[in-house]
């Protein structure tokens, strides 16, 4: 939700002030308590015992919650509400207003979890969601020696994410570690062989400039990197020349 559950202080106007100020101040607070207890008996009525929200909650707001079983949690980030709400099935909401200013709350904005818990990791408290009823969501918690280490995890499980995602869309998956430059560099090798032309030359050159990325994949790795190369070159000469060796290629 995007609702702010608090009790403001009411501000004296100039010109306004009433002859007995403070029972005034006094009545403003209470409709307002009222106000925010209808809210509050509204959404618990509909069934919901975990309200997240993206703003502030008092803390008798939050006695009420307590009093009713219910887990309330104040200042959540919104990205973060609509992976819940989209993993959950519930419905984020500024406002409980609807179009003819009447607030209600329905409980088909509810979503579903198997389990809500806080638990302490390490220095954290977090608020684990578990086993959402909709759409199958998950977490990777990570931890390291400092933060620069922490951050180069996230960046690696990004891109490998972000690979999966690819291969599941597309259907296909295109080799890494230099199989795509080697199995081209043969190619071009037999293919120049076919020209008599002074092309032949330039082909023949750009093929095996192609292999300077395995052999620094190999350098990098702390391999040999002749004895790779030459490896490779082998099983994709042979998965393009013969017929029954044409299963290297995968």
């Amino acid at each position: 939700m995007g609702l702010i559950l608090l009790y403001r202080t009411p501000t004296t106007m100039t010109g306004f002030l009433p002859a007995t100020p403070s029972l005034y101040f006094l009545s403003l607070f209470h409709r307002e308590m009222d106000i925010t207890k209808e809210r509050i008996s509204k959404i618990l009525g509909a069934g919901a015992n975990v309200i997240l929200v993206t703003g502030g909650i008092d803390d008798l707001c939050l006695k009420y919650f307590v009093e009713a079983g219910a887990m309330a949690v104040r200042r959540c980030k919104k990205q973060d509400l609509r992976r819940i709400a989209k993993a959950t099935g519930a419905q984020m909401l500024i406002s409980l207003a609807n179009v003819e200013g009447e607030e209600s709350f329905d409980a088909t904005m509810l979503g579903e979890a198997e389990e809500v818990v806080q638990e302490k990791i390490c220095d954290d408290e977090l608020i684990l969601i578990k086993k959402p009823k909709v759409q199958t969501a998950s977490s990777i918690i990570l931890r390291g020696a400092n933060d620069f280490f922490v951050d180069e995890v996230e960046r690696s499980i990004h891109d490998a994410l972000c690979v999966v995602r690819r291969v599941l869309e597309s259907k296909t998956v295109v080799p890494g570690g230099g199989a795509v430059e080697a199995a081209l560099s043969i190619y071009l090798e037999n293919f120049a062989t076919s020209l008599s032309s002074r092309e032949q030359l330039a082909i023949a050159e750009y093929a095996r400039s192609l292999l300077v990325i395995p052999k620094t994949l190999a350098v990098n790795a702390a391999k040999d990197a002749t004895d790779l190369v030459s490896k490779l070159r082998a099983y994709h000469n042979s998965s393009q020349t013969k017929q029954d060796h044409a299963q290297l290629k995968w």
